[in-house]
């Protein structure tokens, strides 16, 4: 199997494509490409999935180049899936942007909550690249056809406005419906945001917050789940229990 690359510069028009940078240095000094090896070209990191077979044409540490050929085939698009994260310790945080990417979710939020620690909310702006970066190397590895999009950190409130389609909020207060319910009560196929809150879990006023917008509360379980096994196992329920996007 091909490994897959997304590109960094796509001129369709001359049928060529460029990894640069920190990319093409992996290319290049890592896996030690060389010209006419063929791989999986994602040429277009939003909208419809467009992956081609690329020849390169040539190595530098900078900038390796592909000569395109034909499309391929591609999968079905995972359900549409938003994940509203509140900031939690850093590296469990990178741990679970990485899963997260790996299973599919299409865009990431990280939330600053009433309980988000101080250190943490001050310091997540200077994250978001490198959050980016983690979320592109994951869709790599995983041969998705798109790259996840990694938002700036945003308060509540925002965040709740920013998430498209159908809203749930993982809950430990909720007790009467697991998020498998929840989700085979909704209209199908829809997008999805779901809300993973801090350490500590919501406030109550920011339950009611959720409440307000028309946002559904589901469980995961009896059991109190850390930020990052709740994300992840919410995630592989929703994927489970949607139907892909066409």
């Amino acid at each position: 199997m091909r490994r897959r690359w997304i590109a960094d510069e796509v001129d369709l028009t001359s049928g060529r494509a460029a990894l640069t940078g920190e990319h093409a240095a992996h290319l290049a000094r890592v896996l030690r490409a060389t010209p006419g090896q063929e791989f999986d070209i994602v040429t277009k990191a939003d909208g419809p999935a467009v992956v081609r077979l690329g020849r390169i044409s040539s190595v530098t540490d900078q900038r390796v180049e592909f000569e395109l050929k034909e499309v391929l085939p591609v999968q079905a698009e995972v359900p549409h899936v938003t994940l509203l994260l509140a900031i939690f310790k850093f590296d469990r945080m990178e741990w679970a942007i990485e899963k997260a990417v790996e299973l599919g979710v299409a865009c990431i939020v990280p939330v600053i909550a009433r309980r988000t620690e101080k250190h943490l909310a001050s310091a997540a702006e200077k994250r978001s690249e490198r959050w980016r970066r983690i979320a592109h190397e994951a869709a790599q590895q995983s041969r998705r056809n798109s790259l996840a999009e990694i938002l700036n950190p945003m308060k509540l409130e925002a965040a709740i406005k920013s998430a498209a389609g159908v809203g749930i909020v993982l809950a430990e207060a909720e007790r009467g419906r697991s998020l498998k319910q929840v989700l085979h009560q909704l209209p199908q196929p829809s997008p999805l945001s779901l809300a993973i809150g801090p350490e500590g879990g919501w406030t109550p006023d920011e339950i009611k917050r959720f409440s307000d917008s028309s946002w559904h509360a589901a469980s995961l379980g009896p059991t109190i789940l850390r930020a990052e096994t709740a994300a992840i196992a919410a995630l592989a329920i929703a994927m489970a229990n949607s139907p892909p996007e066409k």
